[in-house]
């Protein structure tokens, strides 16, 4: 048994308050988590054993500028949070709400890795029978060429230490499958990975993002954000559409019925919950972003996968694969294995 994993936790930033952020850990901590919760103790109130409480009430969730927020707020909680990691207080960050206040508190406290260009976001999309890492969601608008390489690194070698896939199937997201297809810097990446020693399988489409094309799609941070949004609405409102249409009649009030569980277990897995948020990769130690509109549930989940990710020493895993592949800043050489 190693050293048991303390995940530090910014409390403000949920919709639902830090009350249901804390709720959030004291599930996490029946499954045997330790959590230090940053927010206003006030607000959050009795812990059980397993969850300590920082009294931070200062928050910088909705700040117009965040890193300048950051650098000027030191009593935030989530750059406090921030601090409690980067002194070994805590193993990893889980931070609710704001990713430009979690990126950049995260960049200024816990740094990025040695030979990393840009950290970025990457999220597990909950596509029925065939998840997805896509990165980058949202930390970078723009990425060059060296940047895509690294992300299709670090989310295959993420893949391959958390989620479990054996043999990452990576793929950068374009408008065409052909190697020519995408802006210049798309392009470049591919000669790049398809030369290299991940198991590339090339441009995937919007269609493929859904299709189980690649296991890991790599994007930029505008083009991931926007793909994001659109299947979650896309989703959202065809489950809407789906409790409608079943209301309508008596008749189809039965069909309804009939179809309930399956409707039900479809709605689990397409679940944006149940990935825990997004992970903030590049970084000297893991982050969790969960959505600011997650229930405890959510939160919980976000909780277990920052531990999960520091127990299978996903940081170390994810910079030794970039190391032998020539993929840090700096280094030269080719790949020698990704998931070796």
């Amino acid at each position: 048994m190693g050293e048991p994993v303390t995940v530090a936790v910014d409390a403000n930033g949920a919709d639902l308050g830090p009350a249901e952020v804390a709720a959030g850990a004291a599930l996490a901590a029946q499954r045997g988590h330790r959590t230090l919760i940053f927010g206003p103790a006030k607000e959050i109130g009795d812990v059980p054993d397993g969850v300590d409480v920082v009294d931070a009430p200062v928050s910088i969730a909705k700040a117009a500028e965040p890193a300048r927020a950051v650098r000027s707020t030191p009593d935030a909680s989530i750059v406090k949070a921030a601090r409690a990691v980067a002194d070994g207080r805590a193993d990893a960050l889980v931070a609710a709400g704001s990713t430009g206040s979690a990126l950049a508190a995260g960049l200024f406290h816990i740094r990025r890795g040695s030979g990393i260009h840009r950290p970025a976001l990457a999220l597990p999309i909950p596509v029925p029978g065939a998840p997805v890492l896509l990165l980058d969601v949202g930390a970078n608008v723009e990425s060059r060429a060296d940047h895509l390489v690294q992300f299709a690194y670090m989310g295959a070698a993420f893949a391959h230490a958390v989620l479990g896939v054996q043999e990452p199937r990576v793929g950068l997201l374009s408008n065409g499958e052909e190697p020519t297809k995408g802006t210049p810097d798309v392009v470049a990446a591919h000669e790049e990975l398809a030369g290299g020693a991940l198991n590339f399988v090339g441009n995937v489409e919007g269609t493929g993002l859904v299709a189980g094309a690649a296991d890991v799609v790599v994007t930029d941070g505008f083009t991931g954000n926007v793909a994001l949004k659109l299947m979650e609405g896309v989703s959202s409102l065809l489950m809407r559409a789906i409790r409608e249409q079943a209301m309508s009649s008596s008749r189809a009030k039965v069909g309804g019925a009939l179809l309930r569980p399956a409707l039900v277990e479809l709605r689990d897995e397409i679940d944006p919950e149940g990935p825990g948020g997004a992970y903030l990769l590049g970084l000297r130690r893991i982050g969790v972003v969960p959505h600011g509109r997650f229930s405890r549930t959510g939160f919980a989940n976000a909780i277990d996968v920052a531990a999960r990710a520091v127990s299978e020493d996903a940081v170390q895993r994810t910079h030794e694969a970039l190391e032998a592949a020539g993929a840090l800043r700096g280094s030269s050489g080719r790949p020698a294995s990704v998931t070796g």
